[in-house]
């Protein structure tokens, strides 16, 4: 199966002196994910991921586009194969095999209105679509959050990324408790493959909605970040870096407490303050 990191040989300048040396490289290669539907069978998306838990970020990338509502409509998820049998791309295509009789809005796959943060829809008609998933509603006076805790994450979050640790080269994200207990974590080159690994995995252990956690990105927080949160039901989103207009736009149009630039013993609170003590 794939590896998550390449060794490759570098040139490492000094100054004015070089020397070889043997780096090592969080690899990227692109996923196919597929729907097999009753007698349907089709291709919905190729992201470029960090190869691992692609079965996660399969489930977690449909749940978070409103085709999955939870585990018990998914058969069985596996690596796709050719019609000889032969396996497809070395691994790098997955496929999601429904429970027959599951009702899905096929049609979704087709409109693809707000996959990417630079897909050209207004900021208006994103958060409609949001709207008509029916996501989860989120509890209005809770969880509550000390803002020590808050502090702590990014410490916590860092310790927890194994192939970040090697490369440097990841995004991550985890989920914790309203006490700051680590829960779980996934990383990708991707941001959004990170959050839809982690959701995935949740989704198909059956723990959604997430409303008595707190998710921490070590990147960004940007509106189809906010969206998979809300999809998932998880009320906190905290970010290491700066939020969009439109996702602030977005939590606060759903109750979502959004965080930013968490780091240095210091946070924004840019929407839901309720929620942090």
């Amino acid at each position: 199966m794939n590896r998550p990191i390449l060794t490759v040989p570098v040139q490492k300048v000094e100054g004015v002196s070089s020397v070889p040396f043997q780096d090592l490289l969080a690899v990227e290669e692109p996923l196919e994910i597929r729907l097999h539907h009753d007698q349907d069978d089709r291709s919905i998306s190729i992201t470029m991921r960090t190869p691992g838990h692609d079965f996660e970020l399969a489930a977690g990338f449909l749940f978070s586009e409103g085709i999955l509502h939870d585990a018990s409509q998914v058969r069985e998820i596996r690596w796709s194969h050719l019609a000889n049998g032969n396996q497809r791309q070395l691994g790098n295509s997955v496929t999601v095999e429904l429970n027959p009789g599951v009702d899905v809005d096929l049609d979704r796959l087709e409109r693809h209105f707000y996959t990417t943060s630079s897909c050209g829809v207004c900021g208006k008609a994103s958060i409609e679509a949001i709207e008509m998933q029916d996501c989860p509603v989120l509890p209005r006076n809770g969880p509550m959050v000390e803002g020590s805790v808050i502090h702590l994450l990014p410490d916590a979050l860092r310790r927890a990324q194994p192939v970040f640790e090697r490369t440097g080269g990841l995004h991550a994200a985890a989920l914790f408790s309203p006490q700051g207990e680590f829960q779980l974590l996934r990383e990708d080159v991707g941001r959004h493959n990170a959050v839809d690994k982690l959701i995935g995995a949740e989704m198909l252990a059956g723990h959604t909605p997430l409303g008595e956690r707190l998710m921490f990105v070590s990147s960004r927080a940007s509106f189809e970040l906010v969206q998979k949160a809300l999809m998932a039901g998880i009320p906190i989103l905290a970010a290491v870096g700066a939020p969009s207009s439109l996702a602030v736009e977005t939590a606060q149009r759903f109750n979502l407490t959004l965080l930013g630039f968490v780091r240095d013993s210091r946070f924004n609170i840019y929407s839901g303050a309720s929620r942090i003590q």
